[in-house]
């Protein structure tokens, strides 16, 4: 999927259909004189309904359209014969999708289930027809009510990626390229930092044809849980992982500081995702000699003590099957 396809953030305006007229008519027959009121009720309007499909991944499709209108409501007939109803409208939403009355930011529902349903705008009920208005004192009432008017909304479609590992590190931490080594993604790559600006997904195939979703999040920076560089933009991508993988290169001035900084944002921004499993990788290992690695250990042993962590590296494809097994362990 490439970047320009992502689509996770999405305003979307709908109208819903209004309600049909009732019917006014009087029965005339031959050898009837007075046959009274037989005016049917319009039909409702149509609905404006969110549908959940899970073969959906970003919000792509609606990107160019992006006003919707259910049908109205038809007319109510002779013989008490009802109006059709408006059309619905179906918007199909990927799950994972928070859906938020944009005027008042009010959020009216997370989307996760498949097929699940949402009515964002009701269409407006039928009015009566004149059969419901005769009585003993009005034989032959000659109105019937209008249909209410159909509902009116400024919706924002919020997609948060549905993943199983969420990659978390600082901009050129060598994310898109471990996604690129162990996925068949092809993340955009190259030596400077915000490379990625949308959340790429692989699908990693593990033994016995076993596979689980990755998802390279953009780099994160001091200040991103207060909208810093691409901040909340895809700090919410993190928030439905059930694992992260914490990425710090091995050349890494201090790598237990970079890690408390990136625990610390995860933490201002929500601090039910220090709930989730965590692993540290360390990147790039392939720059480092034996005597190093033994070194940079036992300093990591004191530092991580109780935090898991592990060596790799992409380029030279050390240590991948381990990291693959470790996060496999972690998922089930």
């Amino acid at each position: 999927m490439t970047e320009g396809n992502f689509v996770d953030y999405i305003k979307v305006h709908v109208t819903s259909g209004k309600g049909g007229q009732g019917s006014a008519h009087l029965r005339r027959e031959k050898f009837v004189a007075k046959g009274g009121p037989d005016g049917g009720d319009g039909g409702r309007g149509g609905h404006i309904i969110l549908k959940a499909n899970k073969n959906l991944w970003t919000l792509y499709h609606l990107k160019f359209k992006r006003h919707f209108k259910a049908g109205h409501g038809g007319a109510g007939g002779k013989q008490t014969s009802t109006g059709a109803d408006g059309e619905d409208v179906y918007i199909e939403v990927p799950l994972g999708t928070v859906v938020k009355n944009t005027d008042t930011n009010e959020v009216l529902k997370e989307i996760l289930e498949d097929g699940e349903e949402l009515v964002i705008a009701k269409g407006g009920k039928g009015g009566r027809g004149n059969n419901h208005f005769k009585s003993s004192t009005n034989q032959t009432p000659r109105y019937a009510q209008p249909g209410l008017p159909g509902e009116e909304a400024n919706i924002t479609l919020e997609m948060k990626v549905l993943a199983d590992v969420g990659l978390v590190g600082f901009p050129n931490a060598g994310k898109s390229t471990l996604l690129s080594v162990i996925t068949a993604a092809k993340p955009k790559i190259a030596n400077y930092e915000f490379t990625t600006l949308k959340p790429n997904l692989g699908i990693v195939e593990y033994r016995d044809y076993r596979s689980f979703v990755m998802a390279d999040i953009p780099g994160i920076i001091e200040g991103a849980a207060e909208g810093k560089g691409l901040g909340h933009y895809f700090l919410r991508h993190i928030e439905r992982n059930s694992t992260l993988l914490f990425l710090i290169p091995a050349d890494a001035d201090d790598i237990r500081k970079q890690y408390d900084i990136l625990v610390d944002e995860l933490r201002r921004y929500n601090p039910e995702m220090l709930d989730k499993d965590r692993l540290v990788a360390i990147s790039k290992s392939d720059m480092l000699d034996d005597e190093l690695k033994a070194e940079m250990k036992a300093e990591l042993d004191k530092d991580f003590e109780g935090i898991p962590y592990l060596f790799f590296s992409s380029v030279a494809q050390q240590g991948l099957m381990e990291l693959k097994d470790r996060l496999w362990e972690m998922l089930n």
